[in-house]
């Protein structure tokens, strides 16, 4: 594969650089998914290469233009999309099976190290191709055409996409629907943002970016346009205004109706090891806490063994929770609070009755909660986190605190992107 700018598809003639071309040899990939190399005396970043690859770029600064791969790694694998390159959403797929899953696992073992910690990292678990359940895609209008997709690598260009094998089928398959559906919603050059859902009852839409001058025919004409075209939920701007069967997602034993544009893990395949993980080490707990609980992913969950208590600064997630929790019957007591954990954190002596949490803080982690933490008694922890960087920094104030790092689990559930996720497991010495 020689991929050249972002707008050409492999197999096409090579433009001609706007500038002369220059040799870098790649030393790593970086943390974002791109190689890095050595230029002058400082460093560069090539998208799409990998270490040990011999390439000519154009262009200056530190993003630089890939034309020409001289000496291609042996581990350079054939992208599993057409669109790849092209589309924004994944930076990897050039990468074979082995090393990509090694390069996860270097991302949480980089960011323990910039803090001082050593811990044992498991081999990554990586999500099956075509098992994203959920995505949220981009729609704008010129003239009469609308496109709909992803927008492109560090560009506002929007990709149209026709295929994706990160996708579930099902999304993929509606989205030539959407632009019907979406049309009458349009009144100039405003992009709109669909997030679609996967649930056990239908696809789940929920559509924002409406400008205020659409009118309430227009929203009629979208929300019918998206019931014909089977659509369980259809929401706006945060309402629902059309629910034709309500979204509901399997949760243990329970089974949970999101609000719309909800926080849900991406994969229910990656959900899953998740849970696997966080129940095996929380097996046996007497009264468990589940701190940025969201709709209750872990809460519905360990209250099929224990109480439990669920905070969560969302109001419409601990409502869903609340409502999910009603409807099963042989739960154990869940108690649901909207609490800010950034602002107003549990504190040390409101842990006392836990002996077992976890929390799922979003990308900024939990720098205030975890320093409650330390200070606590809890004796076992599960802290799941989406960025290596402030999982790290919050390991280090819970290891300061006299917690001992028992494994730390790669979860790969963003398939060919530079993101990983991981599931420390802790307990108090």
């Amino acid at each position: 594969m020689n991929p050249a700018t972002s707008n050409a598809q492999p197999g096409d003639p090579m433009p001609p650089p706007a500038t002369p071309l220059r040799t870098l040899t790649i030393d790593h990939v970086g943390a974002q998914g791109d190689g890095r190399a050595r230029e002058g005396e400082g460093w560069v970043s090539v998208p799409f290469t990998l270490a040990g690859e011999i390439v000519e770029v154009s262009g200056e600064g530190d993003r630089l233009k890939l034309e020409r791969i001289a000496a291609p790694a042996p581990v350079r694998a054939t992208p599993a999309c057409r669109h790849f390159t092209r589309c924004g959403g994944c930076t990897l797929q050039h990468m074979a099976p082995a090393p990509y899953a090694a390069f996860k696992r270097d991302l949480i073992l980089r960011a323990l190290k910039s803090r001082g910690l050593e811990a044992e990292v498991a081999e990554t678990w990586v999500t099956p191709a075509a098992s994203r359940r959920r995505a949220a895609f981009a729609a704008k209008k010129s003239g009469k055409a609308i496109t709909i997709g992803f927008h492109g690598r560090r560009s506002h260009e929007l990709i149209a996409l026709e295929d994706c094998p990160v996708l579930r089928p099902a999304i993929v398959a509606a989205l030539p629907k959407l632009k019907e559906i979406v049309a009458p919603l349009f009144t100039g050059k405003e992009e709109l943002s669909l997030q679609i859902t996967e649930t056990a009852s239908g696809l789940d839409l929920h559509i924002t970016g409406i400008a205020k001058q659409a009118t309430r025919l227009a929203r009629a004409e979208a929300t019918g346009g998206a019931l014909r075209a089977g659509f369980a939920r259809v929401s706006l701007e945060g309402v629902d205004v059309l629910t034709e069967r309500a979204p509901r997602l399997p949760v243990g034993l329970a089974s949970l109706q999101p609000p719309p544009g909800g926080f849900l893990q991406a994969s229910a395949e990656a959900e899953a090891e998740i849970a696997r993980l966080v129940l095996g080490h929380l097996e046996g707990v007497k009264h468990a806490a589940d701190l940025f609980a969201g709709c209750g992913t872990f809460a519905l969950r360990l209250a099929e063994r224990a109480p439990v208590f669920a905070a969560e600064s969302a109001r419409a997630a601990i409502e869903a929770l609340r409502a999910s929790t009603n409807a099963v019957p042989h739960l154990k007591p869940v108690t649901a609070d909207v609490r800010d954990l950034f602002r107003n954190p549990l504190a040390a002596i409101e842990l006392a009755p836990f002996d077992g949490l976890v929390l799922d803080p979003p990308r900024a982690g939990a720098a205030a909660q975890t320093a409650e933490i330390a200070k606590s008694g809890v004796p076992r922890v599960a802290y799941v986190s989406c960025d290596p960087a402030t999982l790290a920094r919050d390991l280090r104030t819970l290891a300061d605190g006299g917690y001992r790092i028992i494994r730390i689990h790669p979860i790969d559930q963003f398939l060919w992107s530079a993101h990983v996720e991981a599931v420390a497991l802790l307990e108090k010495s």
